[in-house]
Order: structure tokens, then sequence, then C-alpha cells
């Protein structure tokens, strides 16, 4: 499985705040272990935050910036092997692809998306 070397006590503990949907916290948390992560993880990383930020924005009333986010967010993650950081990413991107559907076509939300960790 492959992992990512970030600060694993800040990438659990956003990993739980986004999971209680404290999408502002989790983005913040998640930010300083992409400020410490090597270079080749940070693509990652900033999917992670993107997802957080889209549904922050979401939660706001901004369905426009939550919509650009999350396919930024998509094309980051997609990058990765599945599981890569312990995350089960192919549920996390299917996810995704329901809220971007849901948004685009002006449909009800899904549930919110959860980062499953597959240890």
């Amino acid at each position: 499985m492959p992992q990512c070397s970030v600060d694993s006590a800040l990438y659990r503990e956003g990993i739980e705040r986004f999971n209680h949907a404290a999408f502002f916290e989790a983005h913040e948390i998640l930010e300083d272990a992409w400020r410490a992560a090597p270079a080749a993880e940070k693509k990652f990383l900033q999917g992670l935050i993107q997802v957080a930020v889209a549904l922050y924005h979401y939660g706001n009333g901004n369905s426009v910036g939550a919509r650009s986010v999350l396919r930024r967010a998509f094309r980051n993650l997609s990058r990765y092997p599945e599981n890569f950081g312990g995350i089960n990413s192919a549920l996390l991107l299917r996810s995704i692809l329901a809220w971007q559907c849901a948004l685009d076509g002006g449909a009800p939300v899904p549930p919110l998306p959860t980062i499953v960790l597959v240890e």
C-alpha cells in the first residue's frame, strides 16, 4: 500500500475533522501537513484540501465555487495510485464525481463524502 510521508498526526487530525464535517478546520490542518510534505505528495494533499474547501463553499451557499474546486480536487487526487496515503481513494473519487454530477445538474447532493482509511 503506497504511503505518504507527511506528518501523520496532522494528517489524521485533518481527516478526522473532515469526516466530522468541520471542513474549514480540516483544510487548515491539512494545509499544515501540506507545507511540510515532500514535493511528490503535495498534489495529493492539495486534492484533499480542495475537497474540504469545496464542501465549505457549498455549506456557505457558493455552489459555483464548490463545483470549480471539486473539479481540481478530482484531477489532483486521480493522479495518485489507489489507496495512496492509506485512504480509499476510489471511494472518495466516486463521491466527488457524484457531487459534481449533482451540482452540475442542479440535483440534490448526495451524502457528504468521507475519507475512509484502508490500513
